[in-house]
């Protein structure tokens, strides 16, 4: 017998009830406890129900929601409680025949409506409770994004993002409440934002580049110079070949294995939307310069940590992909291996002989794509110029099927 919701997820806007379906409407209208942030009581006020405020800490939320099965209980979201929202952390927990969602107009709808752009053509993001860097990743040229924010100053450290990287005619437009008696807009450009704007908003962004301006795109590949280094890093076309291999997708984990300055870790995270990523990197240094890279190129969730292979691998979630930069030895390919998910993507590089006989080893025994790459750059040579040679790298890749 398929089960009927208890819990109402009801979105609202600015117009309060008002806005709502009949329907909705009326499962607010007769709910016994109606849960939110004081903003969302507010826009209800005129309903008789117990209040409860949003727990703290927030992980709490599932357990008072649960302890409340029995009653008539709606939880109110602003919009659409499915799109970057409650609603989405509580379907996850609870299951979604006990649920029923009553979207409204999201906070993206309404501010492409305000902005005249189709929602086909641009990119949403928030960094409400984020950190704000991981929008960095999507500044590109042209690119329209749509952001909700953290509070008033966001959009401010976002102009300074934009400006600092050569896109500082970049137009910025804040829109305040939405669909209410206050709503309210402010325009201007990144590199001359001065505006004081209120706490809930969303920011609308067109990217403008200037001629000089950085160009980091999503696809893998990105230049040796935008990462800081000890030297000891994948290069640029090698980590491209790497990652093509690695196959990053929405949601998945990576583990990035001798992480060093976190290029792989990082570039994988920038491919795809929710992407995740764990370095582990015995040096403290290597760390640190990870972390910064991280930031700087929008990844700000790149977790990094301490351990020596193949110890430091137990316990960790399973990953969709593995990298082996550092490391490598057939204990920890092992380990790795056990630990794959199915359709997991691994890749192994070698640089020094006895790394490579490993690959070969491991080669022979499993399968796979055993690949040899040699790159030569161009460089003067007194008034001429010639190829120099990069050291070879030898990259083992298999799937697990």
């Amino acid at each position: 017998m398929p089960d009927v919701p208890w819990l109402h997820i009801v979105g609202i806007g600015e117009d309060g009830l008002d806005g709502l379906t009949p329907a909705a409407r009326t499962v607010v209208e007769t709910a016994e406890v109606i849960v939110g942030g004081d903003r969302h009581h507010g826009l209800s006020d005129r309903v008789t129900a117990e209040r409860l405020a949003w727990p703290s800490p927030f992980d709490a939320l599932i357990d008072t929601l649960t302890a409340l099965r029995g009653k008539r209980v709606v939880v109110l979201a602003t919009g659409d409680p499915l799109w970057f929202s409650v609603g989405a952390r509580i379907g996850r927990a609870i299951p979604p025949g006990q649920i029923a969602y009553h979207p409204q107009l999201s906070a993206f709808q309404l501010a492409a409506a305000r902005m005249g752009w189709s929602m086909a053509d641009l990119e949403t993001l928030t960094v409400h409770g984020r950190p704000v860097e991981q929008m960095i990743a999507f500044i590109q040229p042209d690119a329209r994004l749509l952001i909700l924010t953290t509070g008033a100053q966001t959009p401010g450290q976002i102009a300074q993002f934009l400006t600092s990287r050569g896109f500082g005619q970049s137009r910025m437009t804040v829109l305040a409440n939405m669909g209410g008696a206050q709503e309210a807009r402010y325009d201007g450009t990144a590199q001359e934002w001065d505006h004081v704007v209120p706490a809930f908003n969303t920011l609308a962004v067109d990217c403008i580049a200037a001629p000089d301006a950085a160009l980091v795109p999503r696809v893998p590949g990105l230049a040796d110079d935008l990462f800081r280094s000890d030297g000891t890093m994948t290069k640029r076309e090698v980590r491209a070949a790497t990652l093509a291999k690695l196959m990053p997708m929405r949601g998945a984990l990576l583990w990035d294995i001798g992480s060093g300055s976190g290029s792989v870790g990082i570039e994988w995270m920038r491919a795809a939307r929710s992407a995740r990523a764990i370095g582990i990197e015995p040096r403290a240094d290597r760390r640190a310069m990870a972390a910064e890279n991280a930031l700087a190129l929008g990844t700000p969730r790149l977790d990094l940590r301490e351990g020596i292979v193949p110890q430091a691998l137990e316990n960790l979630p399973a990953p969709d992909a593995a990298f082996i930069g550092g490391g490598l030895s057939e204990a920890t390919f092992d380990a790795v291996w056990a630990a794959l998910r199915p359709l997991g993507r691994l890749v192994a590089n070698a640089v020094t002989l006895e790394s490579e006989m490993i690959l070969s080893d491991l080669h022979a025994k499993h399968g796979g794509d055993l690949v040899r790459l040699s790159v030569e750059r161009a460089e003067p040579i007194g008034k001429y110029r010639g190829w120099r040679p990069a050291m070879a790298v030898v990259q083992w890749s298999l799937v697990k099927r």
